[in-house]
């Protein structure tokens, strides 16, 4: 039999894909752009049919379209969604459907995740969006290796979402046509996310990191400003490596222009690691099919003990807050959840474990206009992303401190010092309250 007859003995229609799971408990969605939008369509219409039954539905940084088609009013009480990591489309519907209090977020660093959607959750099926099958009866997970290469290989079921925009990329992205139960043909342009305009501040901010960035280092970056601002700032560095969560844009830039070439990295040489992908048609346009793009699930990139064989492993990633004994808070405002926990404690402990390794986190002093103050005498809603132990260099338009070695007090006016001078004087009073000064 050749694999077009697999291909063809395998297609269903949306809706014929949707009753695969009346006997479901727990649904696993793809992450990101992997989160197949025809699918989760007909999953809406089969819930409003009431075809399926309550459903656990599990996923990370949701699109539109699961805001647009399942996490709405007239879906509520129907299944329940599980979040590991919320997009800005979660918030939203949250936020639409407060009262309700309905979506559960799930707390997991993210080389956990996979583990957990299969272990500690039994999938019964996995839905995501994959590339066009090759000759040899090959897909592809493209731009979403995350938790969907462990998955995809655990789940009593797998439906896939063909679509001929998400790209074709190597490591352990692949997927034979042996491997998948049903599939459906879908080409939907896949999401664009554009990089964020870097502001003055984070012009400032993202000067000082570069400050500690050397030829040979290699990279993880997290999303916002001041990471595209660093890497816009790289371009005149030589030898640098990517061993990174995500994958985005402003890597491009350097990939093409040899500055980012992995030679002096000792895992994975020459070949740009990621696990995500978040950008433009033509960063994925660049990733189809590139063999030094390799994509590894978030188990294996995120895992501390992998990312500090790399040496010189540097990390940058942002926070909501800091407070002034270094805990720092990435994740929730006011104690709720604005995004997740992620991979950033990941990165914070891979990096400083490897040797000459340095990780960053990078905020504004101020928030909301400058009316409120980043750097905290305590974390608001108790929630710690990073712990002071794990605190290494953070970074305002203020200054840049590292906190290793430092006693509380120490770090109390290292952090006060970074802090904006509006609040300054404010935070060494508490500080004192507090009794970390005298």
């Amino acid at each position: 039999m050749r694999w077009d007859d697999h291909y063809n003995a395998k297609r269903l229609t949306p809706d014929q894909a949707a009753d695969q799971l009346t006997d479901a408990s727990n649904l696993i969605l793809g992450m990101s752009m992997a989160m197949p939008p025809v699918l989760i369509q007909a999953l809406a219409a089969a819930f409003r049919a009431d075809r399926l039954p309550p459903l656990n539905i599990y996923y990370m940084h949701g699109t539109e379209a699961i805001a647009q088609h399942l996490l709405t009013d007239e879906m509520t009480g129907k299944f329940t969604p599980r979040c590991l990591f919320l997009s800005g489309h979660d918030r939203r519907a949250i936020q639409q459907l407060r009262d309700k209090h309905w979506v559960e977020f799930v707390p997991a660093v993210f080389h956990h995740v996979g583990r957990l959607l299969t272990q500690q959750i039994e999938p019964d099926c996995f839905m995501v969006t994959v590339s066009p099958m090759d000759k040899h009866g090959y897909f592809s997970l493209g731009t979403n290796a995350d938790y969907g290469a462990s998955v995809i290989r655990k789940a009593k079921k797998v439906i896939v979402e063909v679509n001929r925009y998400m790209p074709r990329t190597f490591g352990e992205c692949s997927v034979h046509i042996s491997e998948i139960d049903g599939l459906i043909e879908a080409d939907t342009p896949l999401s664009e996310l554009a990089e964020a305009e870097s502001t003055e501040t984070d012009w400032a901010i993202a000067r000082q990191v570069v400050e500690h960035i050397h030829d040979g280092d290699t990279l993880q970056m997290g999303v916002g400003g001041v990471p595209a601002a660093v890497l816009r700032l790289l371009e005149h560095h030589q030898d640098l490596g990517l061993h990174s969560e995500l994958f985005c844009p402003s890597m491009v830039n350097l990939i093409e222009k040899g500055v980012i070439n992995g030679r002096r990295k000792r895992l994975m040489q020459h070949k740009h690691v990621y696990t995500l992908a978040l950008g433009d048609r033509a960063m994925y346009d660049f990733m189809d099919d590139n063999p030094s793009i390799v994509g590894y699930p978030a188990s294996w990139v995120n895992d501390p003990c992998v990312i500090r064989e790399n040496p010189a492993m540097v990390s940058v990633n942002s926070a909501i807050e800091v407070d002034i004994s270094g805990q720092i808070n990435a994740e929730t405002i006011r104690g709720t959840p604005f995004s997740g926990t992620g991979g950033q404690l990941d990165f914070v402990r891979g990096a400083y474990a490897s040797h000459g390794g340095r990780s960053f986190i990078a905020l504004h002093s101020t928030a909301r206009d400058g009316s409120l103050s980043r750097i905290v005498p305590q974390l608001a809603g108790g929630t710690v992303t990073d712990t002071r132990m794990d605190a290494h260099f953070v970074v305002t338009e203020y200054g840049c401190v590292n906190l290793k070695g430092l006693s509380l007090a120490q770090r109390a006016r290292a952090l006060i010092g970074i802090a904006h001078p509006h609040f300054r004087e404010q935070l060494e009073n508490q500080a004192r309250t507090l009794g970390m000064l005298s």
